[in-house]
């Protein structure tokens, strides 16, 4: 197995977020850096989800704009 690169990071936490971090870290018998790592792709993955795809919106708008009267009549 290909060892994965790694940058340094230095960053400050709450004392009861790095807490929790390293009470994950034990109980999953996991190195601490990992259960970090996999926080930071889920906050990551999560912000990403989030927000809708920008060509998506313009095709909203675009519908919106087209078919503003039609949306009213349905809408009563």
């Amino acid at each position: 197995m290909a060892t994965a690169t790694r940058e340094k990071l230095s960053a400050q936490a709450a004392p009861e977020v790095l807490a929790a971090l390293r009470q994950i870290a034990e109980t999953q018998v996991r190195q601490f850096q990992a259960v970090l790592d996999e926080a930071l792709r889920e906050c990551i993955d999560r912000q990403q989800k989030a927000r809708p795809r920008r060509h998506v919106m313009a095709s909203f708008a675009s519908s919106l704009d087209e078919f503003d009267s039609l949306y009213s009549e349905l809408a009563r």
